[in-house]
């Protein structure tokens, strides 16, 4: 059946369209969940949605593609990626790889006006109750950790990693130990950071990280393999059998 409307604000109403606006609010439906992994995006519904021609959708959805944040499949259009345990993982081993960078030279540029103002970012998400609020402190504390390095290009590949990771950081909020945990270890990488030793906030920051991608893709993939076929099913055991024997 085709999807004639989306449940999710148009942010161009009354306003002049822009494929970098579309662009965006899809990304933050998929994030939040109104849109879902394999669900059908047909440039004419999205272009009544936003109130536009098809040729700003038709933009967006190629920023997305290039993003990965969408598939174009042939003859049937685009769709919503889905989860990937492999993906994920990968996410966080790269986020690490450039973090661990980033931090090493904000450290000695950090003053105390900038480790209160990321303290107050991590007090702000320790207490948010709001799923979409929370992974956005949290996005917010760890670039505070590395603004003061100056590094423009770094950073900004730094937040889109974030934003690619969002959906996926989302389902720790389902595990509250974890985020017990996670809160705490924050708490250490700023201490650290406060009383200068840089090499054990680095030190507690990369498996921080590796930890939560190898984590979230544990919890990924008997979900994923469950939602395969029976004959994928099987193909999917054999080869984690085959992948834990060697």
């Amino acid at each position: 059946m085709k999807n004639t409307s989306y449940d999710f604000e148009n942010p161009l109403s009354g306003r002049q369209s822009s494929p970098e606006v579309i662009a965006e609010s899809l990304r933050q439906a998929i994030i939040g969940g109104q849109l879902v992994p394999g669900e059908s995006l047909r440039q004419e519904n999205l272009a009544q949605h936003f109130c536009v021609s098809r040729i700003p959708v038709r933009e967006a959805l190629r920023q997305l593609e290039s993003e990965r944040w969408i598939i174009f499949h042939p003859n049937r259009g685009a769709r919503v990626s889905w989860l990937s345990a492999a993906e994920v993982r990968e996410i966080y081993e790269i986020r690490a790889s450039l973090e661990v960078t980033a931090l090493r030279l904000a450290a000695p540029h950090h003053t105390p006006q900038s480790l209160r103002q990321a303290g107050a970012i991590l007090r702000a998400s320790q207490s948010e109750r709001d799923r979409s609020l929370y992974v956005q402190r949290n996005r917010e504390f760890h670039l505070a950790l590395y603004a003061p390095a100056g590094r423009e290009r770094l950073i900004a590949m730094i937040d889109s990693l974030h934003s690619q990771g969002e959906r996926y950081l989302r389902l720790k909020l389902d595990m509250s130990p974890y985020k017990r945990r996670s809160d705490d270890e924050h708490r250490q990488i700023l201490e650290a950071l406060r009383t200068g030793e840089i090499e054990r906030a680095v030190q507690i920051l990369e498996p921080h990280l590796l930890q939560t991608g190898e984590m979230l893709a544990s919890y990924l993939a008997p979900q994923l393999v469950a939602k395969l076929p029976a004959s994928g099913r099987a193909r999917g055991k054999r080869k984690s059998a085959s992948a834990a024997g060697g």
